[in-house]
């Protein structure tokens, strides 16, 4: 067992990679469609641990991306987020339990596999970078690159892109060094100048006590919250989460660990994300997925066991539980630009799984999904992906 759980700096390190990814879209949620810190935090840290304990390897936790995204733009209520829980547990569990979901695995060709990794990696990339530029959809919102340091330009320069120039070299430098490990630096060097040069709202209220989550904060969705969470948040995303979360997450593992590995299965994901988003549903957490960008995060920076799970986990957890709703102060001494570095090296780890592609017609249908995903979403990529493999089969189509 103790091979599967190790706890050392390098799985501290990876435990630290999908940060970038998970913390803009929470605190998005929290302080846009006032969701209760409590719940997102605690569905975060259990889901780490339960999914670690069950996978036995380095596993991530996200958002899902397109309800979350969709949410933060146009402000809906917290109680339509919750009605999106319930409706992801039932969709998964069912295409989950019932096998569909390995019949679906077997015949997504590898090609649309690759095109899916591509283009969340360089949407994760370029995600970063406009968080360190200070022109993530947040940063506009807040009208502030740093909305919580009190230093905003060096010069000329935006003081996210001086942070994040110096943390991303820093990060070339230690990117292989096992005795400091790059994420550790950076989240360290985040934390400290968040200390030194964060603006430190809201640390006045904070307290230590003991809290625990409410059941359904929100009340009981109403049919039409219901409605409107499938039409609107639910349906649009359970492609994109088929696609990215489990076969691209599957084989992305598969390829890490083929031996450790052998329970990220379809199956697993779709019925571990079901039981978290039921989670979240209960406590008025957050939806929640398994993207393959957060495992290609984790294993760049050093996460390798289902130790890194645990790490981040408990930090979760003992946050939520110990600081309650006041959590938004400790989360904002990281600044964007640090987020911004981890999702950069996030983006590019997961694009360089195309190299094994070296056919013509996989490589056109690759640049095609991501064409149509940069155009329109990571969905209509994925099903485009499918309908072109099955054509370019057809010996008198040529590209």
């Amino acid at each position: 067992m103790s091979k599967h759980f190790k706890f050392s700096r390098m799985e501290l390190a990876g435990s630290l990679g999908d940060l970038g990814t998970l913390l803009p879209l929470a605190v998005g949620m929290i302080m846009i469609n006032h969701l209760n810190p409590v719940g997102i935090f605690i569905g975060v840290g259990s889901f780490y641990i339960l999914s670690g304990l069950y996978f036995r390897v380095t596993s991530p936790v996200e958002p899902m991306k397109v309800i979350s995204a969709y949410a933060i733009a146009t402000g809906i209520t917290a109680v339509q987020i919750q009605a999106s829980c319930l409706w992801i547990f039932i969709m998964l569990i069912l295409i989950g339990a019932t096998g569909l979901i390995n019949v679906i695995g077997r015949n997504i060709p590898k090609s649309v596999i690759r095109g899916v990794q591509l283009s969340t990696g360089i949407l994760l990339l370029s995600q970063g970078v406009r968080l360190m530029l200070g022109t993530s959809s947040f940063q506009i919102m807040q009208k502030m690159a740093e909305p919580h340091l009190l230093i905003q330009h060096i010069g000329f320069l935006p003081i996210g892109v001086v942070i994040g120039s110096i943390l991303g070299v820093l990060t070339l430098l230690l990117l292989d060094n096992k005795r400091l490990p790059a994420a550790v630096v950076v989240v360290g060097v985040g934390i400290i100048v968040g200390v030194f040069f964060g603006n430190h709202d809201g640390w006045a209220q904070v307290e230590i006590g003991f809290t625990l989550p409410q059941l359904l904060p929100y009340g009981l969705p109403t049919l039409n919250d219901f409605s409107f969470a499938l039409l609107l948040l639910v349906l649009p995303q359970v492609p994109m989460t088929i696609g990215n979360a489990v076969i691209a997450n599957a084989d992305l593992s598969a390829q890490y660990f083929p031996e450790e590995g052998r329970r990220v299965t379809y199956k697993g994901l779709c019925i571990s994300m079901a039981l978290a988003n039921l989670g979240s549903f209960f406590i008025g957490g957050m939806p929640m997925c398994q993207g393959a960008g957060g495992l290609a995060s984790r294993y760049r920076f050093g996460a390798r066991t289902a130790g890194s799970n645990m790490i981040i986990g408990t930090i979760f957890l003992v946050i939520a539980l110990f600081f309650g709703a006041q959590v938004l102060p400790i989360v904002n001494l990281l600044p964007m630009s640090v987020l911004g570095v981890l999702l950069i090296f996030a983006g590019a780890q997961l694009a360089l799984t195309i190299l094994d592609m070296q056919t013509r017609k996989d490589l056109f249908v690759i640049v095609l999904i991501v064409g149509i995903t940069l155009a329109s979403n990571l969905a209509a990529g994925f099903l485009t992906g499918i309908v072109v493999v099955a054509l370019l089969r057809w010996e008198k189509l040529s590209v």
